[in-house]
């Protein structure tokens, strides 16, 4: 999939009635809250988000990118709504101690809006 290409409408609306994280820019749904691991990672923009997996994103080009805790093969994730970049996708750490970061996603806190979805008594 074409990380530039118009993917809007492929955007799924989904986790209704569920606490979500959701694109800052456009409100497509990214991942449930249920979903995160850790909020003690650091994206290009600040805090980032540990999650296991993501949704109404799409993937960039595979590279080695030197991050803090060594080099990983990662994937720059984008968002389906309005191509802005929100994270990355861990396809592959080097080191052994890093190994649970593969198959998960890091979502920039910048880049989402939690949605708890609360509902108020009448």
């Amino acid at each position: 999939m074409n990380p530039n290409g118009d993917t809007r409408s492929q955007v799924i609306y989904t986790y209704h009635d569920h606490p979500r994280f959701i694109c800052a820019t456009c409100s497509a749904v990214l991942a449930l809250q249920d979903e995160l691991i850790s909020k003690s990672f650091s994206g290009r923009e600040g805090r980032g988000f540990l999650m296991h997996s993501a949704t109404n994103v799409k993937l960039g080009k595979k590279e080695d990118r030197p991050l803090l805790t060594g080099v990983h093969t990662v994937a720059d994730i984008f968002c389906m709504g309005c191509n802005d970049r929100v994270g990355w996708y861990y396809h592959k750490a080097a080191d052994l101690s890093q190994k649970y970061k593969e198959g998960k996603y890091l979502l920039e806190r910048e880049k989402m809006v939690k949605e708890n979805n609360w509902k108020l008594d009448e």
